[in-house]
């Protein structure tokens, strides 16, 4: 089962969440109060390098005459659309701008790049996911209805097909959030009227964005309009996968934990706080990745500030991990590719019945809960003096004691035990010997 107490699991008293809690706004404070030209000028130059890059890219793509030219210009093509998507789309919807009261620059203005309306995604995302992120049966960005990722999803059959949904996900990924979104948005209380005004938006993107990428752009390449579908079909294919990589490294990898609704009743900013740091995950990237990846590879400080802009990410993540140090709490975090793999490990695992996997559903990689802090109790760990004693000690402890219980078997039992000592204190007989002892047993039955 998911975490049902944050607190207990956490190891940290109610008055500890409350003094992290306080900490985590001074900070939000200290940042919002320097935000200024600094800030407004990154994302101003961002904007600028992006469509330049898509317009070189475009430009390079027809008039390229090698096909190597035409590879590094699709290449471009992918990471301009990776750029808008990540560090822009994504981040502008956040409204991580609008304190700059740019009308263009607005999460209440801008579309993105894909077939999905920033709309729809804005309510799925901002609300259903960042306010309940990783809730169990409240937050849809658990496996996107499609993958399960926790032992608290009920296993079905047709779970045995996950490895291929992840692969069709990976390809088709703007498509899978452009249903989810309509989906979420769907679920929202509204009258049908409302429902089919979606529907509606929702196809419409989807023909003015397909018929941009696949008519527009090739139709205005003349004879050589199979080279730019081609381009535009293979750019899009590298912005979805990127995309999937970022989001999946971020949400489950291990250390990612789960919450129940039982969590979420009655919890307080600190207590959000706190979930938001044990529901997500980093991965170490430096400045061009980070760049590339909208600054999602801290995962972890975004979660926490959605609405900051992501360039501060860099320098708030310091802090946190100092809060996280001083409070005993891991900092989740590992290179891509480890991220990836323990996230396909994940996938893979799931995709089977729980009978079949070792681990209990309170103490498995991907799925955890307080229940196993409760038994057995773990031996103590030696620490520091004055060190305060949190979940990251707790999780060391458990990992010390389960390495002691491997090397140390099981005490045998008294039969195994005799044969055992027998078999030591004399060494099995040679062939010659196994002669002798045969003849000494004749002479003595015939005397």
């Amino acid at each position: 089962m998911a975490i049902s107490d944050i607190k207990e699991y956490a190891h940290l008293t109610e008055q500890d969440v409350e003094a992290l809690g306080f900490e985590l706004d001074a900070l939000r404070r200290d940042v919002t109060d320097s935000l200024g030209e600094r800030d407004a000028s990154y994302i101003c130059r961002t904007i600028a390098f992006q469509r330049t890059l898509d317009a070189v890219a475009r430009l390079l793509i027809h008039c390229s005459r090698t096909p190597a030219g035409v590879v590094v210009a699709t290449t471009a093509l992918g990471v301009a659309k990776s750029i808008e998507n990540m560090e822009i789309g994504h981040n502008v919807s956040h409204g991580q701008w609008d304190w700059m009261n740019d009308p263009e620059i607005h999460s209440s203005t801008w579309e993105w790049d894909m077939v999905g309306l920033s709309s729809q995604w804005r309510y799925s995302h901002n609300y259903r996911h960042h306010v309940f992120s990783n809730v169990v049966g409240m937050d849809e960005d658990l496996g996107y209805g499609v993958l399960r990722i926790t032992r608290d999803q009920p296993w079905k059959p047709e779970h045995l097909l996950q490895p291929l949904r992840n692969l069709l996900l990976a390809a088709t990924f703007e498509w899978g959030i452009a249903l989810h979104d309509l989906y979420s948005e769907r679920s929202r209380p509204g009258t049908a009227a409302e429902k089919s005004f979606h529907r509606r938006a929702l196809i419409g993107k989807i023909a003015r964005q397909t018929g941009k990428d696949y008519l527009l752009f090739p139709s205005l390449s003349g004879r050589r309009w199979r080279r730019t579908l081609t381009a535009n079909l293979t750019a899009n294919l590298l912005r979805n996968v990127w995309t999937y990589v970022v989001i999946f490294c971020g949400h489950f990898p291990d250390g990612a934990e789960k919450f129940t609704l039982a969590e979420r009743e009655n919890e307080t900013p600190s207590e959000w706080y706190l979930r938001q740091k044990l529901g997500t995950a980093n991965f170490r990237a430096g400045p061009v990745m980070a760049f590339l990846s909208g600054n999602l590879c801290y995962q972890i400080e975004h979660h926490l500030f959605p609405d900051l802009p992501s360039n501060r990410y860099a320098e708030i993540s310091t802090t946190i991990r100092a809060l996280c140090e001083k409070y005993d709490l891991p900092y989740t975090t590992g290179s891509l590719v480890r991220q990836y793999l323990l996230t396909l490990r994940t996938i893979h695992k799931l995709a089977l019945p729980d009978r079949f996997l070792r681990a209990t559903c309170e103490d498995a990689p991907e799925t955890a809960s307080e229940l196993k802090f409760r038994s057995p109790a773990p031996r103590p760990v030696t620490i520091a003096p004055g060190h305060r004693v949190g979940l990251r000690t707790a999780l060391r402890a458990r990992q010390v004691d389960r390495h002691r219980r491997r090397r140390i078997p099981p005490p045998p039992n008294e039969a195994t035990t005799m044969v055992d000592t027998r078999l030591s204190r004399t060494p099995p007989p040679t062939l010659p010997g196994l002669r002798r002892l045969v003849l000494r047993r004749v002479v003595s039955r015939n005397t």
